[in-house]
């Protein structure tokens, strides 16, 4: 059985994978990650993705994981793949600011980047987001 560092190791990879191969380029998750992470930093305050985790006291860091997995969970169960998708993202890049190993660095560099990109074309285009009546 693997530990949950193993686990985590896993699903970083996967993540990171799946973005470069498909995930990036598919709008409407990208929409809803930028959307997401917009609301996030925005609520706290902060200019960016990486500027929000460095800021996160313990307190703050759990109770975000922990909505995070929550709104996930829920997210899945109801097939809603596309929401849960920028959940995962968001939450695997919290996460991984925790990590030790050096070879998380370089990939969570890259997550947020790629976090950080989605909230530019959000907050660039979100005039054009269509209201519920």
């Amino acid at each position: 059985m693997p530990t949950k560092e193993e686990e985590f190791k896993q699903r970083f990879v996967a993540v990171l994978k799946d973005l470069q191969e498909s995930g990036k380029n598919d709008i409407e998750a990208m929409w809803l990650l930028g959307s997401l992470a917009t609301q996030i930093i925005e609520k706290a305050k902060q200019r960016s993705w990486p500027a929000l985790k460095a800021s996160l006291t313990r307190e703050a860091y759990d109770g975000l994981l922990r909505d995070f997995q929550k709104e996930g969970n829920s997210l899945h169960q109801q097939s809603k793949g596309k929401p849960a998708y920028a959940i995962q993202i968001l939450g695997i890049s919290l996460v991984a600011k925790t990590q030790m190993d050096e070879q998380f660095k370089v990939g969570e560099a890259l997550l947020d980047e790629i976090i950080d990109y989605t909230i530019a074309v959000y907050r660039k285009n979100r005039h054009l987001e269509t209201k519920p009546n």
